[in-house]
């Protein structure tokens, strides 16, 4: 058995870099800049008003109250044509340029019109209330970073920079396949010795939430034959996670088909519970294919647990990410046994004490079979190989779901 540790960073470097694809800036929100944005357009383009009120100059405030003489209007989208002289004004609403030859807003608080002359009670400070040309951005600016992954204010503020289309990340295409005769798909007639397949749908949902696109291949059958044909629809994805039949028994037929019985698998078998069973090398799909080969248990919390693991970390390095796992520390909210030789991810919920300490609980029963728990759960916390028995409120490292 091999370390976690060294298990994920054996698959990532394994795995390819996705290369680019344009998109509309419409759909760039949670991809992956694939080269760096560069602004077409000064933001603001011109000085603009903040505030609704006067412009003016500023050289006619030095006495207050000033008088001035009202001579245009100025709206968002348009603007006073011609230079205002001394002793003018021009009204003038938010976002609206200043007119030629002012160089002050006076907000429409500060001032008072009658008929055809505005008397300014207040003076603003020099440049107060005025957005400068280029205060935002200006054109030929690098603002977004290749390998920036992409939210909401990132794609407004490209959308500000005029881009219509980014460069990308393409998204890496997973495909997952279920093996074995005792599974049937949600809402199939079940047979009496079968249950129900979930660990393929859990796992298609992480891929999606965390970059990917997941190619459903369905459920193999224990036969040679259905599983090279479902295998074989993995053909132009960048990778391949089976579920289940990837440890040694007579059953398991992921090692001995899909892996060449031996001979393009890396490793198999890691020091973590739960997920011992893991496999990692390249599929022979066959007519000279092969693709990388993650082999997951088919127990469905161990499934997931390595997803988080394995998985997660495996899309972000193909789309150019920091894929290292960040743990954060916990309390114990409970006490905990020894561990063994193997790394331990257990179930928890996650709360905080009144000082703002986060606690984590175990739950008292971590089969890998109950869902229900993982689905309960907020995080697991990392028990070390060999880690001591520890009493409540210890320090532990915690891996949020």
């Amino acid at each position: 058995m091999i370390p976690v540790r060294e298990a994920r960073s054996r698959i990532v470097a394994a795995l390819p870099l996705m290369p680019a694809e344009t998109v509309a800036i419409s759909a760039a929100a949670g991809r992956v800049l694939a080269e760096a944005a560069v602004a077409r357009r000064t933001q603001p383009p011109f000085d603009v008003s903040a505030m609704d009120g006067w412009a003016c100059r500023q050289a006619d405030l030095g006495s207050i109250p000033a008088k001035l003489k009202p001579v245009g209007h100025a709206a968002a989208g348009g603007r006073h044509e011609g230079a205002v002289g001394p002793g003018q004004c021009v009204r003038i609403f938010t976002g609206a340029p200043l007119p030629d030859g002012t160089d002050a807003i006076v907000i429409q608080e500060d001032a008072d019109l009658a008929g055809d002359v505005l008397s300014v009670r207040e003076a603003p400070k020099p440049g107060q209330w005025i957005r400068k040309a280029g205060l935002d951005f200006a054109e030929g600016q690098v603002l977004l970073p290749a390998g920036r992954l992409l939210g909401p204010a990132d794609v407004a503020l490209a959308a500000a920079m005029n881009l219509p289309w980014l460069q990308v990340r393409r998204k890496p295409r997973l495909a997952v396949l279920a093996t074995g005769d005792e599974l049937a798909r949600p809402g199939e007639p079940i047979g009496p010795n079968q249950i129900v397949s979930s660990n393929n749908i859990g796992l298609a949902a992480l891929i999606e939430a965390n970059g990917g696109s997941a190619v459903d291949l369905g459920i193999a059958r224990d036969t040679e034959a259905d599983l090279r044909a479902k295998a074989g629809a993995a053909a132009g994805c960048d990778l391949l996670l089976t579920l289940g039949g990837a440890s040694v028994g007579e059953h398991d037929l992921i090692h001995k088909i899909l892996g060449g019985g031996g001979a393009g698998i890396d490793f198999w078998n890691i020091a973590m519970r739960p997920g011992k069973p893991l496999m990692f090398g390249r599929a022979d799909l066959g007519h000279g294919i092969s693709i990388p080969l993650l082999g997951l248990p088919g127990n469905p919390v161990s499934a997931l647990v390595c997803g988080h693991n394995f998985v997660v970390p495996a899309l972000r390095a193909m789309l150019g990410l920091d894929w290292e796992i960040r743990f954060e520390m916990a309390i114990t909210g409970d006490k905990l046994n020894e561990n063994d030789r193997r790394e331990d991810y257990l179930r928890a919920t996650l709360g905080r004490q009144d000082d703002g300490q986060l606690v984590a609980t175990a739950f008292g029963r971590q089969d890998s079979s109950m869902l229900r728990r993982l689905s309960d759960a907020d995080c697991l916390i990392v028990r070390p190989p060999h880690a001591p028995a520890l009493a409540a409120g210890a320090a532990v490292p915690i891996l949020r779901l």
